[in-house]
């Protein structure tokens, strides 16, 4: 067999030649085509045409291999659902040098079963986890989106050699293997994409690539930011409440919040910073069991908001000062108890205070009822 070459420039590229491709490979057969990091062999995710790619790789029939998908939200057809962590990251990530392999429970598993067809389920799907590659190049987006079967990309070496970054070390290794080679010449990062695992215990780094671990960890963080007047009654309160209600549905400590990729914070409109909480807000929290005594006032910032995923104001004044920030804020901004406005108990009793906590903690138990983690 004589592997095909066919040239394409990335900025112009040949439909005709990756139809050819994308038939191909729906017809089992191999061509490797380049992404941002490393050249890719793409395979049809079924039995036969999988076991001919590990002949040819030298690689074992227990390994799985990584699905490849044109665009990010595809990856809604492979999962039943998708964390905020995970959602956030593909936002942030994809298309990108990044891998990302998904934990499944068992139920999701069950559910996808049900869904997918058998051989590619088998062949897809290990230990309750599967690992989904959105790659940032146009012939590579193309080839995935001409392809009508589910594919999937290794890289493009044989076991145990280095992959192959430009087209010349495709055919080095695979000349006569394989039957086509997309070549647009030297590939943006010649490195793999970084794979991490997202599941139960967080983030974790499988292999390290383009990505380094922080810029991962920056990229996954979800941030909730609570917001009243002075930041020292209602939304510390808020924070409080809402860490110890978060980390009970992750079943972690609070402690554990900011490594499983949760950061919660609060912040005031009137600019005061390094002041305690009222006493009567400690209060209010320590008869719930949790303490805010440690707590800080700041102020609320442009770069706060920014950062910040989920923004609660305490009444409206509150939501309209961090709308005026921008499109963007406002998309993110809501009311904590929905339609109803937390008035502020400052310089009153201890009672009211304990009644402001308990429509707090009624407010942040439905907001975490909410999230899809």
């Amino acid at each position: 067999m004589k592997t095909k070459v066919v040239k394409l420039d990335a900025d112009s590229i040949d439909l005709a030649a990756v139809n050819e491709a994308a038939k191909l490979v729906d017809a089992g057969g191999l061509a490797a085509f380049p992404t941002e990091t490393v050249y890719g062999i793409a395979c049809r995710i079924e039995t036969m045409a999988l076991a001919k790619l590990d002949k040819v790789k030298g690689r074992g029939s227990e390994k799985y291999y990584t699905l490849h998908i044109a665009e990010s939200t595809d990856v809604h057809k492979y999962l039943p659902g998708v964390g905020l962590r995970a959602e956030k990251l593909i936002t942030k990530a994809w298309p990108g040098p990044l891998t990302i392999v998904f934990e499944l429970d068992a139920n999701a598993v069950e559910k996808q079963q049900s869904r997918i067809e058998e051989d590619v389920f088998k062949n897809l799907y290990k230990d309750n986890s599967i690992g989904i590659r959105c790659p940032d190049n146009p012939v590579a987006k193309m080839l995935l989106r001409e392809t009508k079967s589910p594919v999937v990309a290794p890289s493009a070496n044989l076991t145990g050699q280095q992959p192959a970054a430009d087209g010349d070390a495709v055919l080095a290794q695979f000349a006569g293997k394989i039957e086509l080679l997309l070549d647009s010449g030297p590939c943006k990062y010649k490195k793999s994409s970084t794979v991490v695992k997202i599941g139960k215990r967080g983030l974790e780094i499988l292999r390290p690539g383009v990505y380094l671990q922080a810029e991962v960890e920056m990229m996954w963080a979800v941030q909730f930011l609570f917001v009243c007047t002075g930041n020292s009654c209602r939304s510390p309160m808020a924070e409080g409440m809402f860490r110890k209600y978060l980390a009970e549905k992750l079943e972690c400590k609070v402690d554990q919040l900011d490594e499983m990729g949760y950061k919660v914070v609060s912040a005031g409109v009137i600019g005061l910073s390094g002041m305690p909480a009222s006493p009567e807000a400690i209060a209010a929290c320590a008869a719930k069991g949790i303490s805010i005594k440690a707590h800080k006032s700041r102020a609320l910032s442009p770069q706060l908001v920014e950062e910040s995923d989920f923004i609660y104001g305490m009444g409206q004044t509150h939501c309209q000062r961090i709308v005026a920030f921008g499109p963007e804020a406002a998309r993110k901004c809501g009311l904590l108890a929905m339609n109803q406005e937390i008035a502020d108990p400052i310089g009153q009793s201890q009672q009211v205070y304990n009644s402001c906590a308990d429509l707090i903690e009624r407010a942040v138990e439905k907001r975490i009822s909410e999230l899809v983690i």
